[in-house]
């Protein structure tokens, strides 16, 4: 029996139209789908009744399967000759660890792809009625992790408040006014427009349009929860006026 292959894929941020062709090509071929904790009903539907289906969790805090774990997974199913999709929430290379995870195939010499899909971090502010980029207001952006997992590599919050226009924070809720703090540190004004989107592209999407300044507290006291995306910039009032998904509450 030959090596099989793993097809890293990115699912998207919720909204199944939103699915590549690609990703449903590659989906409908599956033996095996190992897929995260942000990935839609909607999309896991259209997995083969057939195929073995694998939750590989990662909630915050709460890994189903270790990182490890989840490599073995991949590279034993294709030495055994299936076909393996690798189902990520978003874009598998943004944030998602996707090229972790070909690296680790790469070095046992497993035939991979990488499916691209579209990130939260830009579907959500677009959903939202927020372009992140504006000739009046943004001709620069940042997609900034709120979760640092090793200490070495901690954002320089500070040095980000004066280097782009547009700053876009994934995973960034329970962190929010430590960040909110440390951009006001860094020189952005507490006036400086920020939007909270949780459940982007979904049914029960919401969004929050506030200052830096008060932010975090605003969120807080409408429980906004994960996945959330953060907008920090001018382009961000913008939501107040273009939102056409659902109005910012």
């Amino acid at each position: 029996m030959g090596c099989g292959k793993v097809y890293l894929v990115g699912a998207g941020p919720g909204d199944p139209k939103l699915l590549t062709l690609r990703a449903l090509e590659v989906l409908q071929e599956a033996d095996v789908v190992i897929y995260d904790r942000l990935v839609s009903e909607e999309v896991l539907r259209l997995v083969p009744e057939g195929a073995e289906k694998i939750c590989a969790g990662k909630a915050p805090g709460k890994h189903a399967l270790s990182q490890e774990d989840i490599n073995d997974l991949m590279i034993r199913a294709a030495i055994e000759g299936k076909t393996v999709v690798r189902l990520k929430g978003g874009d598998p290379f943004i944030f998602g660890r996707g090229g972790e995870e070909a690296e680790a195939l790469a070095s046992r010499g497993i035939k991979f792809e990488v499916v691209p899909g579209v990130s939260s971090a830009l579907a959500a502010p677009a959903y939202a009625g927020i372009p992140l980029t504006h000739r009046a207001y943004a001709s620069s952006v940042a997609i900034v992790t709120g979760s640092q997992a090793d200490a070495s590599r901690r954002i320089d919050w500070e040095r980000l408040a004066g280097a782009v226009d547009t700053i876009v924070i994934l995973m960034g809720i329970g962190p929010l006014r430590d960040i909110a703090e440390r951009l006001m540190n860094g020189g952005l004004s507490p006036d400086t427009p920020v939007a909270v989107i949780e459940g982007g592209t979904r049914g029960e999407q919401r969004t929050m349009i506030g200052r830096l300044a008060t932010i975090a507290e605003d969120a807080e006291r409408a429980a906004f929860k994960p996945p959330s995306v953060i907008v920090v910039g001018e382009v961000a009032r913008l939501g107040r006026k273009l939102a056409w998904f659902r109005p910012p509450i």
